[in-house]
């Protein structure tokens, strides 16, 4: 084969291959609410891994775990997690189903066989392209400290009781609609002129 005819062959070949790979990114439009093929989450979690330094993933967890421990964790994930996660970590929640990739199952083996240190870079870190955010350095979110209860946390999901999940839910964001309504209840058990949630009238004799 002529130098030409092996340039214009390679040239088609590389077409094909950016054609076959532009639709594979671009399937359903750009859609969120895709679901991403086996061979790109493969991809995104090989990627996930190369990027995490040699020296991050052998840290080891320098907070103790203890029920304190666990108890401060779980209400930080209750508050700043829980809207993607879900307090179970399943990611099946409104949030976690709009987003592309969806949230991992945090108790799966995917999620419980990295080490404390990968868990912790991710999570001060962020993933790009997804809907993780990085969180080191945000005020709001804590420390270094907090970020290591979580891993402590994340741990303890598989085993995660009812009861704790019911006081996980006292601490999730709400909305403005659940706000109002806590608003008036509470103004009505105080004896003020707001009805209650369920609009009934109550009469004070």
């Amino acid at each position: 084969m002529s130098g030409r005819k092996l340039f214009w062959a390679v040239a088609l070949l590389a077409l094909i291959g950016l054609a076959l790979v532009t639709r594979w990114l671009l399937h359903d439009g750009l859609s969120a609410g895709a679901t991403p093929s086996r061979l790109e989450s493969f991809l995104a979690r090989k990627s996930r891994h190369l990027s995490i330094p040699f020296g991050a993933r052998d840290a080891a967890n320098p907070v103790a775990d203890s029920a304190e421990v666990e108890r401060d964790a779980r209400l930080h994930f209750a508050d700043h997690c829980a809207s993607c996660h879900g307090n179970d970590g399943s990611g099946d929640t409104p949030m976690g189903r709009g987003l592309y990739p969806k949230p991992p199952d945090l108790r799966e083996d995917r999620t419980q066989k990295l080490s404390d240190g990968e868990l912790f870079w991710i999570i001060e870190n962020g993933v790009r392209f997804t809907g993780m955010p990085a969180f080191g350095g945000v005020a709001r979110h804590g420390n270094a400290v907090d970020t290591w209860k979580l891993v402590h946390f994340i741990r303890h999901l598989p085993r995660l009781t009812p009861e704790e999940r019911l006081e996980m839910e006292r601490y999730n964001p709400k909305g403005p609609e659940d706000r109002a309504e806590e608003q008036k209840e509470e103004e009505f058990l105080k004896g003020g002129t707001a009805q209650p949630a369920d609009g009934a009238e109550h009469h004070h004799h």
